[in-house]
């Protein structure tokens, strides 16, 4: 499957990661999590959790990612992009990223999740530290087709990242809220476009 790696593309207006808060509390209580994220979504299934893997494999990092990264422009590095999901429905669109020589020094192997989540991995090896979280609102047209199909005819959805941190290690988690989630849970943000 053909990624299109452009969620995190820097260079366009329309999207700029920050820090400050939104003026929505139940939103913001959902982007500023420091918890687990996959934890929270399982306590929530009506269904099984499951991750479904939608790519893995190298691939040259945007911008956005490597500066996020602190590493040298057009950078290759390991790329997984999966949908967690309620059963067979994806509630979030994740796409997790890390350097390569830095991953590979590392010992660290992203290759080997499969269906385990990478957050539950990041959350029970106690090495990594989260960085800060920021948040912004995607066009959905700059994530993956097969994600823009969960938009419900959104044109933005949210989204946050944070940078897990482990030696030289840094391995970049984006999560997009997709608006099923909303919906599911009875979240005031279903109605709120």
């Amino acid at each position: 499957m053909v990624s299109n790696p452009t969620l995190s593309t820097p260079d366009s207006n329309r999207e700029r990661w920050r820090t400050t808060a939104t003026e929505n509390s139940a939103l913001n209580n959902w982007l500023f999590d420091q918890g687990s994220l996959t934890q929270r979504l399982t306590q929530l299934c009506r269904h099984t959790f499951r991750v479904q893997v939608l790519y893995e494999g190298w691939q040259i990092l945007t911008n956005s990612e490597c500066q996020a990264l602190n590493i040298a422009h057009n950078s290759c590095g390991w790329v997984r992009e999966v949908f967690l999901c309620d059963g067979v429905t994806p509630w979030v669109f994740a796409r997790s990223v890390a350097g390569q020589s830095a991953l590979q020094a590392s010992g660290f192997n992203m290759e080997q999740l499969g269906t385990r989540s990478l957050g539950q991995l990041l959350f029970s090896h106690p090495a990594f530290n989260r960085g800060e979280m920021y948040i912004t609102q995607i066009p959905c047209n700059q994530l993956p087709e097969i994600a823009q199909q969960q938009a419900m005819a959104q044109s933005h959805l949210w989204a946050r990242r944070s940078c897990f941190i482990k030696n030289t290690l840094g391995v970049l988690v984006a999560e997009v809220f997709l608006p099923k989630l909303w919906q599911d849970i009875h979240h005031p943000m279903f109605n709120n476009h």
